[in-house]
């Protein structure tokens, strides 16, 4: 009987799950925390069987996430405007998640060290913790990307310290900007016209950053503390698939070398 009512809640939670707008991964991590719950629940006496046990969510992603290259990265800045060029500019070298980088006001930028304090992050206009301990940096910024930030400060309306960097003109500048209404309206159209036919989205700008600073020879422990990874395995993960790559290119240019033309010719032809 207790068995076929925890089946019936797990069937009810998975439905629910089904319902929720958010990518797999949350959806992973919602019923783990349900999980929790009702572990805790049995060690207290209060319930006998914990019924999320067997609720089947996956974790894995929609959609493999594709890294832009250094030369797509140029042909798009090429294609923003000063508020979203600014904004890329500082989201893709110092690999911060969405709401890290629209939650940066004024007074995290110390100009003269040329560094970024990473305090908080903000989630449907509501502003809290990062996601983790490691989250919580003093990033490095590079020259130009500190010039780009005082052209767009001296162009914007909200410019003072406790303003956000990238506020909402609509809300008179009481929020920083919504990620998917700039993606959405700028970023991809820009991407667009730029002729990049991979997906667009700020993971992909993070994933982009670790890509390539391993496809630069970083050592790994630079990557991860750049990227304020808490665990060295999602590391290592990015790390192995950019080494690959990075592989597979340094065979092909070995190919090219020792294959008549038209031998190469004919592979091509035959690879299309």
């Amino acid at each position: 009987m207790l068995a076929r009512m925890g089946n019936g809640i797990a069937v009810h939670v998975e439905e629910w799950l089904s319902t929720i707008t958010r990518s797999r991964g949350t959806k992973a991590k919602i019923r783990n925390i349900m999980s929790a719950v009702c572990s805790h629940a049995i060690r207290y006496g209060w319930m006998t069987t914990n019924p999320i046990r067997a609720v089947r969510q996956s974790a894995k992603r929609e959609r493999t996430i594709v890294p832009l290259t250094a030369e797509e990265l140029q042909r798009l800045f090429a294609e923003l405007g000063p508020r979203e060029r600014t904004l890329v500019l500082l989201d893709v070298p110092t690999g911060m998640r969405r709401g890290e980088v629209l939650a940066t006001k004024w007074c995290d930028i110390d100009f003269e060290k040329k560094t970024l304090n990473i305090r908080t992050s903000i989630w449907q206009q509501h502003v809290g913790p990062v996601k983790t301990d490691e989250s919580e940096k003093v990033m490095p910024l590079d020259d130009e990307m500190i010039a780009d930030l005082l052209r767009w400060r001296s162009e914007t309306p909200y410019a003072g310290d406790q303003d956000w960097i990238f506020a909402s003109e609509r809300m008179k500048g009481r929020q920083p900007l919504w990620p998917e209404a700039i993606e959405r309206n700028y970023i991809r159209p820009a991407a667009e016209r730029a002729k990049i036919t991979k997906h667009i989205s700020w993971h992909v700008f993070r994933h982009t950053f670790s890509t390539l600073l391993a496809e630069n020879d970083e050592d790994v422990k630079t990557v991860q503390s750049l990227m304020r990874h808490a665990n060295s395995n999602i590391t290592m993960n990015i790390y192995t698939h950019a080494v690959s790559s990075k592989k597979r290119r340094a065979q092909s240019k070995v190919v090219e070398m020792i294959l008549p033309e038209q031998q190469q010719a004919a592979a091509s032809a035959g690879v299309a």
